[in-house]
């Protein structure tokens, strides 16, 4: 495991070039969304009185703290301990599956995961909440501690630009490790495809529920591999040291949607069980939908 150090250490020009298109990408995608929103999306779990603050449209009008608008004949809405600095973190799947990108030149697994994280983590620190991140595969590669800085986003987005992988996922044992990571109750972000053994998957989600961590799963996954639309004789690779495999696809299609079908109603019903904010997402789906559809759900959460 490692831990980001200064930028222009780490990383070659070309590198760079990468990681800066991925912040304007992540600035450009939640500056859009929030355009004339004025309440927060994410709040801790605290209940701890903080401090008070002016309100602004879009407040519940149920924190409004009538006895001070009595006095001062001005709004006041009342904020919470975890309400002025939640604490999240990204976690980011690196292992090789992540890398499929398709038969063209579409996006990677991988790719779409790691601008839904930086836009996510853009916008918690755009509202002076903490935001950490650490990306794995079969084990833990970087971890970035929480912070609420601005600058922070830096750090996050080199732990999200590493080497191409050639490992498999062992979600087990890296959620323990984060458990062990991050002790205090905050907010854990899932982003992967959840090519793993379930009984893994649901040790190590068990674990940080367990741990009272509010979850969030982004499960991301093609279109190939939601839609199977291959066609002719072909020959497929297993990205994790699979082995290969040679048919007529259009023969395999049916049984092949089937399987998948039971897979993620496996999926959505367990994490519906341990009550974790589980989204099912296309590489191919429009950043700006995913996220809204996130801070919509967060509000009425």
């Amino acid at each position: 495991m490692r831990l980001v150090g200064d930028m222009n250490k780490i990383f070659q020009p070309e590198s760079l070039k990468t990681i800066r298109r991925l912040e304007l990408r992540a600035r450009t995608l939640v500056e859009g969304m929030l355009s004339g929103r004025h309440k927060s999306p994410f709040f801790g779990q605290s209940l701890e009185f903080r401090q008070h603050r002016e309100y602004a449209r879009g407040d519940d009008l149920r924190r409004i703290d009538w006895k001070v608008w009595g006095k001062q004949d001005k709004y006041y809405v009342k904020q919470f301990e975890d309400e002025t600095n939640l604490r999240a973190s990204l976690l980011v799947d690196v292992s090789e599956s992540m890398l499929y990108g398709g038969r063209g030149s579409g996006m990677s697994k991988y790719d779409y995961a790691a601008t839904l994280a930086v836009s996510i983590a853009y916008l918690l620190l755009r509202q002076q909440d903490s935001a950490g991140a650490i990306s794995f595969d079969d084990e833990i590669q970087c971890t970035v501690p929480q912070k609420m800085s601005r600058n922070h986003l830096n750090s996050i987005i080199q732990a999200l630009d590493v080497d191409v992988p050639r490992r498999k996922t062992r979600m087990d044992t890296m959620l323990e490790r984060v458990a062990e990571i991050f002790p205090r109750r905050g907010m854990m972000i899932l982003f992967s495809d959840l090519f793993t053994p379930r009984e893994e998957l649901w040790k190590g989600l068990k674990r940080l529920c367990a741990s009272g961590h509010d979850v969030i799963v982004f499960h991301i996954l093609h279109d190939d591999e939601l839609d199977f639309t291959f066609d002719g004789p072909s020959q497929f690779e297993g990205l994790e040291e699979m082995g290969r495999l040679r048919c007529n696809p259009r023969a395999l299609r049916e049984a092949y949607l089937e399987i998948l079908n039971e897979y993620l109603v496996e999926i959505r019903r367990g994490c519906a069980q341990l009550h974790i904010d589980y989204s099912l997402v296309r590489t191919s789906d429009p950043f700006d939908r995913t996220l809204n559809q996130l801070l919509q759900r967060r509000m009425k959460h």
